[in-house]
C-alpha cells in the first residue's frame, strides 16, 4: 500500500453541494484548504444520481490547486454508497485526495470502504492506499466506538464531529447547531470534542470540528471555532465563504507564536549539539527550554509552516 502523507491542511473544509456547478466553481478560487464535494446532506435524494457525474466532470477539470479534494458519500445504511463509491472513484480517482464517510458507527464501516477502494484503484490501475478515509462521527454509537473507527484503515486521515445529527441522536434540547443548549451551564460539547480528540492524536489522525450553521454570524463561528482550536483541533467546516478566512485564521498560530516555536527549536538544536555543550536543557531569553520544549513547539511550527508562514526573527548563537 502506497505511503501518503495523511497530515494535509485543514484550517478550513469547504462544503459545496455536489449538484450545485455553480457552487463548484466558485469554490475553486476560495481560499480553503479543503473542499469537500458533497453528496449527502447537502443532495437531494433525486439529484445524486446525476451530482455524481457532475463531481466527477468538476474534479477532472477544475482547478483544485493548493486544496485537498474530497467527496463526501452517502452512509452505508443507504442505497446510494456503493454506487456513489464506485462513479466517483472509478470516473476522478486520480484527482481525488479522500472520501469522507458520515454517520460511521462501526469500525467495520470503514474496512468495508477500505476494502470497495481498494478493488477500485486496482481494477483501474490507480496506486492502492493513495486515496484517503475521513471518518465523521454523528450519534452515540459512533462517538463509543471512535478508538477502533480510527484504527480501522491505514486510509483513515482524520476524525470529524458531525453536530447537527448527534445533537439530534442524544436528545440535545437544542435546534442551534453548534451552539450550547439552554439550562447547561458549562460546555455541552467537551466531553464529545475530546474523546474524538484523544482517538485522533492516539492513532496519528487530524480532529476537525462541523459546522456552525448560523452562516452570516461571523461572531457566533469565531467563538465556536476558537473552543476547537483552543482543545487542539485541526480545522472546521466552512458552509459559506465569510467562513472561510475566519477559519483560516484561528486555526493558525499567531506571529509571534509561530516565531517564537522556531526559535525554541533552532536554540534546543544548538544547545543539545556539540558546540551548544551537549546541555538536556537550556535557557532561551528567560525561559527554561527542554526536550519537552521541542515537542510542544513542533506542534506550533508544524501548523505555522503548514499555513505557510514565514519568520520574523532568527537565533542568534550566544557569543561566547
Amino acid at each position: 500500500m502506497t505511503t501518503v502523507n495523511r497530515l494535509r491542511p485543514r484550517r478550513s473544509c469547504l462544503a459545496v453541494p455536489g449538484s450545485n456547478p455553480r457552487f463548484l466553481e466558485k469554490a475553486q478560487g476560495l481560499p480553503a484548504d479543503q473542499v469537500f464535494l458533497d453528496l449527502e446532506d447537502a443532495c437531494a435524494p433525486l439529484a445524486k444520481p446525476e451530482a455524481r457525474h457532475t463531481i466527477v466532470k468538476f474534479l477532472n477539470e477544475g482547478d483544485w490547486t493548493g486544496k485537498t479534494r474530497v467527496v463526501r458519500v452517502n452512509d452505508w445504511t443507504t442505497e446510494w454508497t456503493y454506487r456513489d463509491v464506485v462513479t466517483v472513484v472509478e470516473g476522478a480517482g486520480q484527482n481525488l485526495d479522500c472520501i469522507m464517510l458520515p454517520k460511521v458507527q462501526t469500525a467495520e464501516q470503514v474496512v468495508a470502504l477500505d476494502l470497495l477502494l481498494t478493488q477500485i484503484e486496482k481494477t483501474m490501475g490507480f496506486e492502492v492506499g493513495k486515496i484517503g478515509i475521513e471518518a465523521q462521527i454523528e450519534n452515540a454509537q459512533g462517538l463509543n466506538n471512535v478508538n477502533a473507527i480510527a484504527q480501522a484503515s491505514p486510509r483513515v486521515e482524520t476524525i470529524i464531529f458531525g453536530p447537527a445529527d448527534f445533537m439530534a441522536s442524544i436528545n440535545m434540547k437544542s435546534l442551534v447547531v453548534g451552539e450550547q443548549p439552554p439550562g447547561y451551564p458549562a460546555d455541552a460539547y467537551h466531553y464529545i470534542l475530546m474523546k474524538i480528540l484523544m482517538a485522533a492524536r492516539a492513532n496519528n489522525l487530524q480532529a476537525i470540528d462541523g459546522p456552525y450553521l448560523q452562516i452570516r454570524n461571523i461572531d457566533g463561528y469565531r467563538e465556536v471555532a476558537q473552543r476547537a482550536a483552543a482543545l487542539g483541533f485541526d480545522g472546521k467546516w466552512v458552509l459559506h465563504p465569510g467562513q472561510v478566512e475566519a477559519s483560516n485564521e484561528i486555526f493558525s498560530p499567531s506571529q509571534e507564536d509561530y516565531d517564537h516555536a522556531e526559535l525554541i527549536l533552532d536554540a534546543y538544536d544548538y544547545y543539545t549539539s556539540e558546540a551548544g555543550g551537549k546541555k538536556g536543557s537550556a535557557m532561551l531569553g528567560d525561559e527554561m527550554i527542554d526536550e519537552a520544549s521541542r515537542k510542544m513547539a513542533l506542534v506550533i511550527s508544524g501548523k505555522g509552516r503548514a499555513a505557510g508562514m514565514q519568520r520574523t526573527s532568527k537565533f542568534e548563537i550566544p557569543e561566547a
